[in-house]
C-alpha cells in the first residue's frame, strides 16, 4: 500500500499542529516518526488514519484520494500509548475479534494465528483472561496482537512500547522488527527514543514542533542529518554543539584546537557549529585525535557505559564510554576525538560536513 501526504497541515484555531507536510511512506516497509513529546506525530497518524480531516492538502491512498473518509471506511489498525481491549471478552476473543470479521478462516485456524501472536508477544498464559485482570502492559500487548491480527495494508502504532518495563520493552522490539520483516504492511512506528529508530526504522521521518524536518532510509537520516535540528533528535544523548569558525587550517572550536575539515569558499564567513555524538569521544588517544582536557562534572554508569559530563575550554559535553569508568568529580581527564567524527553545521544550522565516509 502505498500512503501518500500532499501540503496536508492541521491547524485548530490560531495554533498550528502541523505545518504543510509532503510525504510518501515507502510502501510495505516499516516507516518510524521520531519526535519529541508535542513534535506533531500522533497528529499526523491521525490524518494517515481518517480519525481527523487536514485543514489543508490531500490524503491519497495507492493515488486515490481519501482525504475526509473517517476510519470506519478504510482498512487500517492503529495502536495508541493507551490500550483498547473489549472489556468483556477473554483475551483470546479480542485477538481473535478482527479475524472473525475477516471472514474465510475456521475455527481450528483462527485459534492457530491467535496462539501464534499471543506467544510472540508474551500473553499466551492470559488468554482466558479478561483484560481487567491484566496488568497495564499486558494489556497493552493484547491491543497490539489484536491490530496485528487484523493484517490490515495500514498498520499505525503510536509509542505502543512506552508503558512497558525495560527488559519487556526490549524483548518487544527485537519481535516487533520480526513480525514486520514480511512487508505485508505499511507500518508507521511513532517513538521519541533515537535508539528505537535506529532498531525498528527502515526509513524515519523526524519530526519537531509540527514540521517534518528529514525523511529517508533510517541509516542515511542518522549518519546525515540534514540540519541541527534533525540531528538533535536523532541522538541520545544529544549531539555536543560547539561554537567554531573557519581558519586557514580548517574548522577551529571557540578556544580549542583546529579540525582539518576542508569548506566550501560561500561557508567560510559564517559563524560555524561543530557537532559531536557523545560515543565519539574516548577517554585513550590514538594518532591524529584531537585533545580535549576538562574537568569531571558528571559520571553516570547505565549499563554496560559511562557517561561523563565535561567542562572543557570549547563548552561542556557528554562523553559516552564503553565500560565501567571510575571518575571522580572535579577530576582532570582528557577527551579524545578523531577529526574524521565531526559534523560540520553553518549559521543557519544546515549540515556543510559529515564524519568521513558519510558524504
Amino acid at each position: 500500500m502505498e500512503l501518500t501526504l500532499e501540503r496536508v497541515d492541521k491547524q485548530v484555531g490560531a495554533a498550528h499542529h502541523l505545518y504543510p507536510i509532503d510525504l510518501r511512506l515507502q510502501p510495505n516497509a516499516v516507516t518510524v516518526l521520531l519526535g519529541a513529546t508535542q513534535a506533531g506525530k500522533t497528529s499526523l497518524m491521525r490524518l494517515m488514519a481518517g480519525l481527523d480531516t487536514p485543514s489543508h492538502g490531500q490524503v491519497r491512498v495507492d493515488g486515490r484520494d481519501v482525504t475526509g473518509v473517517p476510519v470506519r471506511d478504510r482498512n487500517v489498525a492503529m495502536v495508541y500509548q493507551q490500550f483498547i481491549n473489549y472489556p468483556s471478552m477473554t483475551v483470546a476473543d479480542n485477538i481473535a475479534s478482527p479475524l472473525k470479521l475477516r471472514g474465510g478462516l475456521d475455527r481450528a485456524a483462527i485459534d492457530h494465528q491467535v496462539q501464534a501472536l499471543a506467544e510472540r508477544l508474551h500473553i499466551d498464559p492470559f488468554l482466558k483472561r479478561l483484560p481487567a485482570e491484566l496488568s497495564g502492559g499486558q494489556q497493552q500487548r493484547v491491543a497490539m496482537a489484536r491490530a496485528l491480527a487484523k493484517g490490515a495494508p495500514l498498520l499505525l502504532l503510536d509509542e505502543p512500547l512506552v508503558n512497558l518495563d525495560y527488559k519487556l520493552r526490549e524483548e518487544l522490539r527485537e519481535e516487533l522488527v520480526a513480525l514486520f520483516a514480511g512487508g505485508e504492511s505499511t507500518v508507521v512506528y511513532a517513538t521519541t527514543e533515537p535508539t528505537e529508530a535506529l532498531l525498528l526504522g527502515g526509513y524515519t521521518a523526524v519530526m519537531d514542533a509540527g514540521e517534518l524536518l528529514q525523511y529517508g532510509p533510517t541509516s542515511e537520516v542518522f549518519h546525515r542529518p540534514r540540519s541541527i535540528r534533525v540531528a538533535r533528535a536523532f541522538s541520545d544523548p544529544p549531539m555536543n554543539l560547539l561554537p567554531a569558525s573557519h581558519t586557514a587550517g580548517g574548522v577551529q572550536l571557540a578556544g580549542g584546537p583546529v579540525l582539518p575539515v576542508a569548506l566550501a569558499n560561500d561557508a567560510r564567513a559564517s559563524s560555524l557549529t561543530v557537532g559531536v555524538r557523545a560515543p565519539a569521544f574516548r577517554v585513550t588517544g590514538r594518532p591524529g585525535d584531537l585533545t580535549l582536557p576538562g574537568q569531571v562534572e558528571l559520571a553516570e554508569i547505565s549499563g554496560s557505559d559511562t557517561f561523563v559530563h565535561v567542562h572543557t575550554a570549547v563548552g561542556e559535553v557528554v562523553a559516552q564510554l564503553t565500560g565501567v569508568h571510575v571518575l571522580d568529580l572535579g577530576s582532570n581527564v582528557t577527551l579524545y576525538l578523531d577529526p574524521a567524527q565531526a559534523y560540520v553545521f553553518d549559521a543557519a544550522g544546515d549540515l556543510l560536513v559529515a564524519p568521513a565516509g558519510r558524504n
